[in-house]
């Protein structure tokens, strides 16, 4: 039941802030519709900014889905094809222009860091889910999926911060630096929690299944 609500909240908190970015942030130029912490910093580079939000949107909005069993069950060929754009149009292009735009994070060094970081684990995670689904280890193709998406969803806890700090009159200069690790590594964490807690000491088999057939492929 726990389990259940728990994944009731993920996808709903997915889906509200996927519609809420895109209401918000359709407007032009972007730094009129940016909360005003963040006007000078989305100003700088607004066609990354654009980039970056908008495919980071799709992944958030697709993954939930993704991770439906019967979903995937009756509808084989669409979680293929969404995966395709999930890790192509959503990971790759926001993790890249993630990355870019991280190198000019507000309110210093630490805070870059953050982002990077997230950038660069959120570009491996999906090339490792890649590769394990290329090699047909469907398992392991999961958990850094799992993974993956817990890093996806620094879009949602960021957002919750953020509100948090700026609702509670924290100074933003010491909060931000702080949410720029605080939005990620929790959520890391718990995936790999949760990944310990379904195989328990079973290592992922990388290559327990031959290659599947390029009607298959992600």
């Amino acid at each position: 039941m726990a389990s259940t609500f728990g994944k009731g909240i993920l996808v709903f908190l997915s889906f509200l802030i996927s519609v809420w970015a895109l209401f918000t942030y359709s407007s032009y130029p972007i730094a009129t519709a940016a909360p005003p912490v963040f006007v000078e910093s989305f100003s700088q580079h607004p066609p990354a900014v654009y980039i970056h939000i908008f495919s980071s949107v799709l992944a958030l909005a697709i993954g939930p889905l993704q991770f439906s069993k019967s979903f995937r069950g009756r509808f084989t060929r669409l979680h293929r094809w969404l995966g395709r754009i999930y890790l192509g149009a959503g990971i790759a292009i926001g993790g890249l222009s993630g990355l870019f735009l991280a190198q000019y994070a507000s309110q210093g060094v630490f805070a870059q860091l953050g982002f990077s970081a997230l950038s660069v684990l959120w570009l491996y995670t999906g090339f490792r889910a890649f590769r394990a689904i290329k090699l047909g280890s469907v398992s392991e193709h999961r958990e850094w999926m799992y993974r993956n998406f817990a890093l996806t969803f620094a879009a949602v806890t960021l957002r919750v911060y953020t509100t948090l700090s700026i609702g509670t009159g924290l100074d933003f200069s010491v909060a931000y630096p702080i949410i720029a690790w605080l939005c990620w590594v929790p959520n890391y964490l718990l995936a790999e929690w949760f990944i310990y807690a379904k195989t328990g000491s079973r290592r992922p088999e990388s290559h327990n299944l031959p290659p599947i057939s390029s009607s298959a492929d992600y």
